[in-house]
């Protein structure tokens, strides 16, 4: 397995340099970037990982949800949404926007936004919760980040903040064989398979404790670990 450089977890940044990201968010869909970015990875997710989702259906085809994946690459974003007709509005880390003009564009014209790597970004949950009382369908890793240990991570209190105070149903989804993407570079492309659970509906907390989302987000990733045990002991 390649190695996995050590993740940067604090945006030295303030907050107001990611301001413009979360406004465009909240007042935007998709753009064109999102479609061409997706005639560009399909054949690659298909065809050189032959990715294969399980239980699609799950997904709802309106209306507000949140998809719940685990994180190994960043291939997951693409591999999570490559067989669903739903534009995924990402919660990306905040190193993706802001240093790298075409990158910033990208990711901005493609509906996702920043959250501020290192600080409790309200900022991040205030785009997350627009967006989701707009029928939207937002993506948030449960671990908060790529895990660096070669197995599932835990889950951070986050995604159990989101599904309580938004009331949205949470579908856990699991992705397994993305661990292994960087081996492309030795000519090894892993098959991949993407698990999408059965909705999860949380009862609606306004201003949830941290007891509580822990307790959330616990329920959550424990499908997550359930359908990513499924999806190996088939693979």
């Amino acid at each position: 397995m390649s190695q996995i450089r050590p993740q940067v977890y604090t945006d030295q940044r303030p907050a107001e340099a990611l301001r413009p990201f979360h406004q465009w968010a909240r007042t935007h869909e998709p753009g064109w970037t999102y479609p061409a970015v997706r005639v560009v990875m399909t054949p690659i997710a298909l065809a050189l990982y032959r990715t294969r989702a399980v239980s699609r259906e799950n997904v709802p085809a309106e209306g507000a949800v949140i998809l719940a994946p685990n994180h190994f690459s960043n291939m997951d974003h693409f591999f999570c949404g490559v067989y669903l007709r739903r534009k995924i509005r990402f919660m990306s880390k905040s190193q993706f926007f802001g240093n790298n003009p075409a990158l910033s564009y990208l990711f901005r014209n493609a509906g996702h936004f920043p959250v501020r790597r290192g600080h409790a970004d309200e900022e991040a949950f205030t785009t997350a919760r627009s967006i989701l009382d707009r029928g939207g369908c937002v993506g948030m890793y449960a671990e908060g980040g790529r895990s660096r240990t070669g197995g599932l991570g835990e889950p951070r209190p986050g995604i159990g903040r989101l599904a309580l105070e938004s009331g949205a149903p949470v579908v856990p989804v699991a992705i397994n064989g993305s661990l292994e993407v960087r081996q492309w570079r030795r000519g090894r492309f892993p098959r991949v398979t993407v698990s999408y659970g059965k909705p999860l509906a949380l009862d609606r907390i306004a201003a949830p404790n941290r007891s509580e989302q822990l307790a959330a987000a616990e329920r959550i990733f424990d499908e997550v670990r359930r359908l990513y045990g499924e999806v190996q002991r088939l693979s």
